[in-house]
């Protein structure tokens, strides 16, 4: 990883470089983050932006933070599209909403959902989101208990996720077909989690 920015100037620039990273991402590929298109999209000098990132996988990585802080953001701030009253209906609304903000976020598709970044996101950056979704499921149903929820939910968001990405590898897009894979199977593995607990 790069150098930590402490100081606030040091803070505006490091903004600035993943800002770039995800305006080149608008208009061209994963391979195209580089440290000099960086720099240059930053409006910054290259040795400025290698001060802060060694190499563009550092930037991707936290691109990647941000666009599941910005996922997880869009989840909790949206609008409930119906009255879930039962498991299956908060498991698709829960679908619709990660889906809508990756079909509405072509860097995030890119990156995340073709899977170009090696090592893949940080397990933190997933927790977050799924801690938004155990949250909006618990305050629209009644859950029954289960060992480790929180574990639970965690592997509901990566099975989505994984679908999300198997979806545009096979298609070339995120259409419906993932949306209903991705209800599919995370219902189908949170009821058998309910299952083993009765």
């Amino acid at each position: 990883m790069g150098t930590v920015a402490k100081q606030e100037r040091s803070k505006l620039r490091v903004a600035k470089i993943i800002e770039a990273a995800h305006q080149i991402l608008q208009e061209d590929n994963v391979e195209d983050i580089t440290i000099s298109n960086l720099a240059s999209h930053s409006g910054l000098k290259r040795t400025s932006t290698y001060k802060f990132f060694s190499n563009p996988d550092d930037v991707k990585h936290l691109l990647v933070e941000r666009y599941f802080n910005e996922c997880s953001s869009s989840f909790k701030n949206s609008e409930t599209s119906a009255a879930n009253k039962d498991l299956s209906g908060v498991m698709n609304e829960s679908i619709f909403r990660i889906f809508s903000f990756f079909k509405n976020n072509i860097g995030a598709q890119k990156l995340i959902l073709n899977n170009t970044v090696s090592p893949p996101a940080r397990s933190s950056s997933l927790s977050q989101l799924s801690s938004e979704v155990l949250s909006y499921t618990e305050k629209e149903v009644q859950l029954p208990s289960m060992f480790n929820k929180e574990g639970v939910f965690l592997v509901v968001v990566q099975i989505i996720i994984s679908i999300f990405s198997l979806n545009i590898k096979e298609n070339d897009e995120l259409n419906d077909i993932g949306k209903s894979e991705a209800y599919r199977a995370s219902y189908a593995y949170l009821l058998s989690c309910i299952a083993q607990k009765d």
